[in-house]
């Protein structure tokens, strides 16, 4: 018997951080018969096989599976791991995140329940183990954590707004409709590049396709000090840039692209300003910081040239 839902984790050099992930899996109400678990390793160095293996022995009853994918990118591990699982459903999640025991329930119920919707995503809980920065606002969050709070219901997605990449869900007819993640876009190793969610929502909207949120499926995102470092948060923003720039080279859109960031360019002055004259000078600093390298990533776009940066 096919599982409901298959959930998908790919890792990239995290083994620790993997362990972390695979526990709350671990802890899930859903009866095993209903998922499966599919790690994708994306082709660590690190002893990730050797941790997943270990893991998968001292848990026997929890339905994991581990796949190697040589070719390194996100989308790459993404894709395989939706290739070779089974499950109606694809949850997807990532190596630096926990989840709640009822994560995989929430998903397999509401799906159960609106059979005819293509994706959906849950709640992202941001967690600093070494405390939220004073210079980050919500503004220069959302690119580090992403959280998303709708409310205690399920309800469609707000137009302008999608899953974040490391708690959505897709029904298995809609990727088999519309395709999975473009390989030319994502992480890829160590190059902080994105864009492959925006992109596959793009392409479920164009096709009439709905997207909910779903409010029990809870995310607690880990953030450690490594991501919140000036250097980090740089390269980050500027990898922004480019992969809108690419994906707006991909339909056409770069003029557009530069009218949307004239216009973000005007409501981050306004928004400095405001923290200037409220005495959080700090998160001006940063939000005119996260503007300039996001621009920066856009005028000089290249994916060549950022892999050196």
């Amino acid at each position: 018997m096919k599982p409901s839902l298959s959930l998908i984790v790919s890792t990239y050099n995290r083994s620790q951080q993997l362990l972390v992930t695979l526990r709350s899996i671990a802890a899930q109400t859903a009866p095993a018969a209903q998922w499966e678990c599919v790690v994708v390793d994306n082709n660590s160095t690190d002893d990730t096989a050797v941790q997943v293996e270990a893991f998968r022995a001292a848990h026997p009853d929890v339905p994991l599976r581990y796949l190697f994918e040589r070719r390194q990118g996100l989308s790459w591990a993404r894709n395989r791991g939706i290739a070779e699982s089974a499950g109606g459903v694809i949850a997807v999640i990532d190596d630096d995140e926990r989840i709640v025991p009822g994560f995989v329930s929430a998903y397999i119920d509401f799906f159960a329940a609106h059979p005819d919707v293509a994706a959906a995503g849950g709640a992202i809980i941001a967690e600093y183990p070494s405390g939220r920065p004073d210079w980050m606002s919500p503004y220069t969050e959302r690119p580090i954590a992403n959280p998303i709070d709708l409310g205690p219901r399920p309800r469609p997605f707000p137009r302008g707004r999608i899953p974040g990449g490391g708690n959505m869900a897709l029904q298995r007819w809609a990727v088999e409709r519309y395709g999975a993640f473009d390989p030319s876009l994502g992480r890829r190793g160590g190059v902080l590049l994105g864009g492959e969610e925006c992109e596959l929502f793009e392409r479920l909207a164009r096709g009439g396709e709905r997207c909910w949120y779903v409010p029990d499926a809870v995310m607690y995102h880990i953030i450690p000090p490594s991501k919140l470092s000036r250097d980090y948060f740089d390269r980050l923003c500027f990898n922004i840039g480019v992969s809108q720039r690419t994906r707006a080279a991909m339909r056409g859109g770069i003029g557009r692209m530069w009218c949307a960031e004239a216009l973000k360019w005007g409501a981050t002055a306004l928004l400095a300003a405001a923290y200037c004259l409220t005495g959080r000078g700090a998160r001006a600093v940063w939000l005119v910081r996260m503007r300039r390298r996001i621009a920066a990533g856009i005028r000089n776009g290249s994916q060549k040239k950022q892999a050196g940066t």
